[in-house]
């Protein structure tokens, strides 16, 4: 499936890395989340804190994360992180990030959200609901 596709350029921190100059794994993790948000955002045109509001939903909530690490990025590094979502399910969406170091690509890493709300009848459970078409329909165009 062609899908939106955001991209954005970082330049690494000393404090995203280890006493050996390299990003300590965990903080891509951090960097596929801000990727997610900042997609969303990018492609729907509704700042990341007024998704709910806008949507009517909790969030776009985390259930899995997992990543592949190809080449160490390093202090000092400009990295590109290219986002998209690869995948819609019923309340449930995968998403891609593709992270490259001068080009080449050095982690892949994808997520599984999903759109969550408030259930009606009982406030304190929150699940997933169906993702909007339209929602869909944006994140979806090539």
């Amino acid at each position: 499936m062609a899908s939106f596709t955001n991209r954005r350029q970082l330049t690494i921190e000393w404090g995203q890395c280890d006493p050996a100059g390299i990003v300590f794994n965990s903080r891509f993790f951090e960097m596929f989340d801000v990727s997610t948000w900042t997609l969303f955002e990018a492609a729907l045109g509704v700042k990341a804190h007024e998704l709910a509001k806008t949507f009517g939903i909790v969030g776009i909530l985390l259930v899995d994360a997992r990543a592949n690490f190809l080449k160490p990025a390093k202090f000092g590094d400009v990295i590109e992180i290219a986002s998209r979502v690869s995948e819609f399910h019923r309340s449930s969406f995968e998403i891609e990030h593709h992270v490259s170091i001068n080009g080449e690509l050095a982690v892949e890493g994808e997520e599984t959200r999903v759109w969550a709300a408030r259930d009606k009848t009982n406030p304190e459970k929150i699940g997933g609901i169906a993702i909007p078409a339209d929602v869909i329909a944006r994140l979806a165009v090539g």
